[in-house]
C-alpha cells in the first residue's frame, strides 16, 4: 500500500508545450519582475528562460538586468496540481549609482522549486505557479547566497 501511494505522488507532471506570462518577485537576489517562457520537452521536463529587471531611483539608486535559465523536473500531486525542481544559472548586468558608480556583470548559479496549478484542467490556458529560486554569485555582483519569492502568471499553448 505504501509503495502504490509513493508511486501516485511522484508520477509525472502534465507541463504544456509552451506558456508564455510574467513572474513577479522579490528577495535579496534576482532581477525582479520577469518576463517568463517555458518550453516543455515532453511531460515532465521543461526549461524555463526568464529575462528581468529591478531597480530603484531613490537615494541608494540601482539597477540589475538579468536572463535566467532553469531546467525542471515535474510531478503531478492531483489533477493540474504539480510541484517542480531543478538547477539553473542567470547572468546579469548591474549598476549601483550609490557606491561609486559600482557596476558591472555577475553570474550566478543555483536552482528553483515551486508548486504550480495548470487550469487547462478546466479548459482555461492558464498557469500559476508560485516558487524559490536560490541563488549564489559566482563571478561579480555579489558573491553571496541568496533568493526570492515569485509568484508566476502564464498563457500556455
Amino acid at each position: 500500500m505504501l509503495s502504490l501511494s509513493f508511486l501516485t505522488f511522484v508520477s509525472n507532471a502534465q507541463f504544456e508545450p509552451h506558456a508564455i506570462g510574467v513572474r513577479g518577485g522579490g528577495g535579496t537576489f534576482g532581477s525582479g519582475g520577469e518576463i517568463s517562457y517555458q518550453h516543455g520537452f515532453g511531460s515532465s521536463n521543461r526549461l524555463e528562460l526568464d529575462l528581468g529587471w529591478r531597480g530603484n531611483n531613490g537615494k541608494n539608486a540601482y539597477q540589475a538586468w538579468g536572463i535566467s535559465g532553469i531546467y525542471h523536473w515535474g510531478w503531478n500531486i492531483t489533477d493540474g496540481l504539480n510541484w517542480y525542481v531543478g538547477p539553473g544559472a542567470q547572468l546579469g548586468l548591474y549598476n549601483h549609482r550609490y557606491n561609486n558608480d559600482y557596476d558591472g556583470f555577475t553570474i550566478n548559479v543555483g536552482g528553483q522549486i515551486g508548486i504550480e496549478y495548470n487550469f487547462n484542467e478546466h479548459g482555461v490556458p492558464l498557469l500559476l505557479s508560485i516558487d524559490t529560486r536560490p541563488m549564489i554569485g559566482i563571478f561579480g555582483g555579489p558573491d553571496y547566497f541568496g533568493f526570492g519569492g515569485a509568484l508566476g502568471l502564464r498563457y500556455t499553448f
